[in-house]
């Protein structure tokens, strides 16, 4: 699985949109840095699983003196950063104690709007974390199957993503219009197997 570390500041915490975004960007920004890796072509010819782990700023820190070769997905005031893909039973110690679940951001009024979005079906009821995960599976999903001018316009602009959280009728109403997979959930946490998440809605397709 690709672990995913969002940094969560109780203090002053971003928004949810923004740390969805930033998880999505970490995931693909970690994989573009080296999408030859054998480990990430085995990685992505499967089901692509991720892990969304969240740290307080101090073991953030410590998250990135351990991996320092990786970017920083940062959106508003959200940091995230994706690391390479790794067996479950292989995450570094410090990893593997970050907690996956209680990953909650507050929800904001202002839209966070993109050339890229993604858009989440907000009649689920996910958690940040769970909704993070989603979204980044909606990217990759989207990136392996964008033209490459496409992919080439969105990097020069810094990759922006967009979130759009909309009830259950708006969500299968712009699906139709989806610029990559619609995200069904194989049901391992929170959500009923099958659910569809999320999907990947842009400009350009």
């Amino acid at each position: 699985m690709q672990p995913i570390i969002l940094r969560i500041d109780k203090e002053d915490p971003s928004t949810e949109d923004e740390g969805i975004s930033a998880v999505a960007r970490a995931a693909v920004i970690a994989y573009l840095q080296n999408p030859q890796n054998p480990e990430w072509q085995t990685w992505a010819s499967q089901a692509f699983a991720k892990s969304v782990r969240r740290a307080n700023p101090k073991m953030f820190a410590k998250v990135l003196e351990m991996f320092p070769e990786q970017m920083i997905s940062e959106v508003g005031k959200a940091q995230a950063v994706g690391l390479p893909p790794l067996p479950a039973t292989d995450l570094p110690k410090l990893i593997a104690k970050l907690q996956v679940s209680g990953t909650e951001l507050p929800k904001s009024d202002e839209a966070l709007v993109a050339s890229v979005n993604i858009v989440l079906n907000k009649s689920l009821d996910m958690s940040t974390g769970k909704a993070a995960a989603q979204a980044a599976h909606a990217l990759f999903a989207w990136l392996t199957e964008a033209r490459p001018t496409i992919i080439e316009g969105w990097l020069k602009v810094h990759a922006p993503v967009g979130i759009k959280q909309l009830p259950r009728n708006e969500f299968d109403r712009l699906s139709a219009q989806a610029s990559g997979p619609v995200i069904q959930d194989a049901g391992r946490t929170e959500i009923e197997p099958g659910s569809t998440t999320a999907f990947v809605l842009c400009a350009e397709s």
